[in-house]
């Protein structure tokens, strides 16, 4: 839970600090921030991406996730789920509430949550939620300098949001084999790839809808070894 700890504590400290901007950040400083960090992503996912030992699990896992996450539109969900949330909490009115929406749904809805709290819980590697604290340290800066103390709320979301994810992982762990995780993690990585580049600007692509990617080497590894 170390990385789920790290992660919630740098939204509250972010958004305490950021509160206590009345002018905000320059855009030019953020952004650059934002693109070396961005750089990071893309590090720590190739080198997670060199554990897989199985290429062809690990195509046959994007393929098919890819197929299976189009047709379910998880992408399209989590937005929907975005904007459902926001459009909520905006008619109350409420800045301390639309802090806490708008820096819940940045922090927690996105693939990057949901696979570096894998990661955590099954490999017990904190790189990605390590980075991804540092993403979320700087968007609270950003956003607190605006939104005020609502954003330090998210901190408890991201702590219960991420800190199942981690619990599930971890429960699930002793049935899978190293050879299982292994591939998990290199489809997972390679999804963080993606978020790395989308970040840069480089690409737009959907990652939400390949997050099956990285639980299909369950099935599949039964047959490939």
């Amino acid at each position: 839970m170390i990385g789920t700890l790290v992660n919630t504590l740098a939204a509250v400290v972010g958004g305490l600090l950021g509160s206590l901007l009345k002018k905000g950040i320059p855009e030019r400083f953020a952004d650059l921030v934002q693109k070396g960090l961005a750089l990071c992503v893309l590090y720590i996912g190739v080198k997670g991406s060199l554990v897989g030992t199985n290429t062809l699990v690990t195509i046959l896992s994007l393929v098919l996730g890819a197929i299976l996450g189009e047709l379910l539109n998880i992408d399209g969900g989590i937005q929907r789920l975005g904007a459902w949330a926001q459009g909520k909490l905006s008619r109350s009115g409420s800045r301390l509430g639309e802090g806490f929406v708008t820096a819940s749904l940045l922090f927690c809805v996105g693939s990057m949550a949901v696979v570096g709290s894998l990661q955590s819980g099954l490999t017990g590697n904190h790189e990605t939620i390590f980075t991804k604290s540092l993403l979320d340290f700087v968007s609270a800066i950003i956003l607190a300098s605006s939104l005020g103390l609502g954003v330090c709320l998210s901190g408890a979301f991201v702590l219960v949001y991420q800190g199942a994810i981690v619990l599930l992982a971890r429960w699930a762990a002793p049935i899978l084999s190293d050879y299982t995780v292994a591939e998990m993690s290199c489809a997972g990585s390679l999804l963080i790839v993606a978020l790395g580049l989308n970040m840069l600007g480089v690409t737009k692509l959907k990652v939400g809808n390949l997050l099956p990617a990285m639980f299909l080497p369950i099935i599949l590894c039964l047959f490939m070894k």
